[in-house]
């Protein structure tokens, strides 16, 4: 993927679905990019890394260890390693996920 891109147009939503995009797989980490339809979710999990949220378009909550985050457009938010978290589309959504692999134990 060499080159200018516009993140919008790189991936796309689906009636009732969520659709992924891995932009980056690397040893250190990922960059990947998620388009939701409104309504809907990824349930509550955890992660062992933090992970970054950039909002590309729409609006979701997110929770983060129970408490809930509205997250819009320009936006974005850390989710820590270890806590839980969810995600829900509250309109036709897309986010791009970065996930840094640390080498710290």
């Amino acid at each position: 993927m060499p080159g200018v891109m516009n993140i919008k147009e790189l991936v796309e939503w689906q009636k009732g679905a969520v659709v992924s995009r891995t932009l980056v797989d690397k040893e250190a980490g990922t960059v990947t990019l998620f388009a939701f339809d409104q309504g809907q979710a990824l349930s509550e999990h955890t992660a062992p890394f933090d992970a970054l949220v950039q909002v590309v378009d729409g609006e979701a909550e997110i929770r983060i260890a129970g408490s809930p985050h509205r997250v819009g457009a320009g936006e974005m938010i850390v989710m820590p390693a270890g806590k839980p978290h969810a995600l829900k589309a509250l309109t036709p959504f897309k986010m791009m996920l970065i996930l840094i692999r640390s080498r710290d134990s």
